[in-house]
């Protein structure tokens, strides 16, 4: 019997040992490999909470603020530690429905269940007073605090940008973004975004079983203090800028000015505008839909990103290169005949004279010499290098490049090359007389409407430019960018540019000028008049800058599908602006009010489509 309960025992004591064995194994991987557990406790007695820093304020030129923020709460969640939820009660705090919660419910668990993620997005400072005395009850939510952007005047839509959630591509890029955390998205947000969004900071607190904050975690320690981001101050005119928009409020084009001397942007706008405050909050999805919606594109940065035939205002940079290559001089004169269709005007006797009077058969006949100079025989070859020269000086003058303004998604237009018409025609098969087009601004050319202004900028310094800007400095340091300070020389004589400046004088002031309408009593005017074919009706446009002498603004007017040519519509807008910005205000006031009013866009969608000329 002795052997027999002997062996009982060792069996008992075989039992407790692998039972305890068990136990240390579970717990060892419970406390030391798996982290699940460690990580669910660590969450029901701390909580981490990150501290979003202010986002940078923006300034006008003149001090004005244009985009500041207001604190607003997020509610976040933990869904692992949401217990005991009376959900109808919560729906009803909160003015959700059951299917809303379930939803948001579903996608904070796909994210994490033991982190934190936001369960209601920018809730008001007065939304949250009415339910944040009940939040003791809702074990697993806490209030995250943030800024939201907000803009004291709903102009510069397209300028300033705005900010959104970030996506998968936003995380997959930069690991200092979380899920939840906003990014700038279009416009100076998103070009200055590591300057504007500052540094986070973080808060570790203590919460109690009823999910209640009791203190910080180590006497804060562990916190870490955010940074706030810095501060823009922008180039923009707000006056002038504003006044440009309620000019163009019921029109569709764009209008771009410029400081010449210093490159800084005075306005930009593209029409049709938005109040920059409906892509703010909780709204600016269902917003976003219905101006991505809409048939005039509202969100379209035209000034930055269409990209049009420019017409007649090319002429004035055909004429300077022209001239610099020797293959005109400045009282070369040309018979005004059928080519191209003539103005009814008398020939022009020079140069000056053909950007007055717009001659196309003039600058046909220019261009003619830039592309065929007679340097070969071959008259293939001799196309291809005088396109070549054509090129590399179109390039000086910001064409067929993107300037870099410190702006997204900035077009380069379209500077026809050899290797863009050996593609198109195969090579040694084409020659002046395929390109011709080219010479008005038409054909294969395309322009952008910031390097519009740029041209104006060009001529008004006499042969330079500076890069155009929208931000003067950023930051408590003052911190400049060095290349808006680098001058763009175009290698063309300051002697050519006089002339360019003088006829441009005289299409506004002039006999037989085409811009008459953009003549401002006290203020020499210097303008380009351009007529723009394209889909529907012609586009108006206008370059100018003033005054003539030591010139403080550029201009560059675009007026889509406005029948009667630059001189009709662009011009005139474009005094407006000029007038405003050098006179505090207009003066002409039965003029300001006829052209705010009228609408001269034909009407959307276009039913005709004009003859362009053919494809060769």
């Amino acid at each position: 019997m002795a052997d027999k309960y002997s062996n009982r025992s060792s069996v008992v004591k075989i039992i407790f040992i692998a039972i305890g064995l068990i136990f240390v194994v579970r717990l060892s991987i419970l406390q030391i490999f798996d982290s699940e557990y460690k990580e669910k406790a660590k969450n029901q007695s701390l909580r981490n909470i990150t501290q979003y820093p202010a986002r940078g304020l923006m300034y006008d030129r003149n001090g004005g603020l244009l985009v500041y923020n207001e604190a607003v709460y997020d509610l976040m969640v933990i869904p692992r530690m949401v217990k005991d939820l009376d959900t109808s009660y919560f729906c009803n705090a909160l003015r959700i429905t059951k299917e809303d919660f379930l939803e948001r419910m579903e996608k904070a668990y796909k994210y994490s269940p033991y982190s934190a993620s936001i369960f209601m997005k920018q809730i008001s400072k007065e939304e949250f007073g009415r339910w944040e005395n009940l939040l003791y009850k809702f074990k697993g939510f806490y209030i995250s605090k943030r800024t939201l952007r907000l803009y004291g005047r709903p102009i510069a839509a397209h300028v300033l940008g705005y900010v959104g959630e970030v996506n998968e591509r936003d995380l997959e890029e930069n690991p200092y973004y979380k899920r939840g955390d906003y990014i700038g998205k279009s416009g100076l947000e998103a070009s200055y975004e590591e300057e504007l969004r500052g540094i986070k900071g973080k808060k570790i607190m203590q919460v109690d079983v009823h999910n209640r904050e009791i203190g910080s975690y180590m006497h804060g320690q562990m916190d870490s203090v955010p940074l706030e981001g810095m501060n823009l101050y922008t180039t923009i005119d707000a006056d002038l800028q504003e006044y440009a928009e309620k000019v163009m409020a019921n029109k569709r084009g764009c209008i771009v000015a410029i400081e010449p001397e210093t490159g800084e942007v005075l306005t930009l706008l593209s029409a049709p505008c938005y109040d920059p405050n409906l892509l703010v909050g909780r709204i600016r999805g269902e917003n976003f839909v219905k101006l991505n919606e809409d048939i005039s594109k509202p969100l379209f940065n035209r000034a930055l990103q269409a990209q049009y035939p420019p017409g007649s205002i090319f002429k004035v940079a055909q004429a300077m290169i022209a001239l610099h290559l020797g293959v005109i001089t400045p009282s070369t004169g040309f018979v005004c005949d059928k080519v191209l269709g003539c103005h009814n005007h008398p020939s022009a006797r020079s140069v000056q004279e053909a950007i007055k009077m717009s001659c196309n058969p003039y600058f046909y006949y220019t261009y003619r010499r830039v592309i065929q100079q007679g340097k070969y025989k071959n008259i293939y070859k001799d196309s291809q290098y005088g396109l070549t020269v054509w090129d590399d000086y179109m390039h000086r003058f910001g064409f067929g490049q993107r300037l870099e303004i410190d702006l997204p998604n900035v077009k380069k237009g379209n500077i026809p090359d050899t290797a863009f018409y050996n593609k198109w025609y195969g090579k040694e098969r084409w020659a002046f007389t395929t390109i011709y087009s080219n010479s008005i601004g038409q054909g294969e050319v395309e322009v952008v409407p910031i390097q519009m202004a740029n041209l104006a900028c060009i001529v008004a310094n006499r042969g330079y430019f500076y890069t155009p800007h929208l931000v003067r400095f950023y930051g408590p340091d003052s911190t400049k960018n060095p290349a808006f300070y680098e001058k763009h020389e175009t290698g063309i004589e300051k002697e050519y540019f006089d002339i360019a400046a003088r006829g441009m004088y005289d299409v506004v002031h002039g006999a037989g000028g085409t811009a008459h309408k953009a003549d401002i009593p006290g203020i020499a005017v210097c303008g380009k008049t351009g007529t723009a074919e394209n889909y529907g009706n012609d586009h108006s446009v206008f370059i100018a800058f003033a005054p003539m002498d030591k010139p403080k603004i550029a201009v560059a007017v675009y007026v889509e599908n406005a029948q009667g040519g630059g001189g009709t519509w662009a011009a005139p807008i474009a005094s407006l602006i000029i007038e405003k910005y050098l006179k505090g205000e207009v003066e002409r006031k039965d003029f300001e009010h006829y052209y705010m009013d009228i609408n001269p866009c034909q009407k959307l969608p276009l039913t005709r489509r004009i003859k362009k000329p053919k494809k060769r």
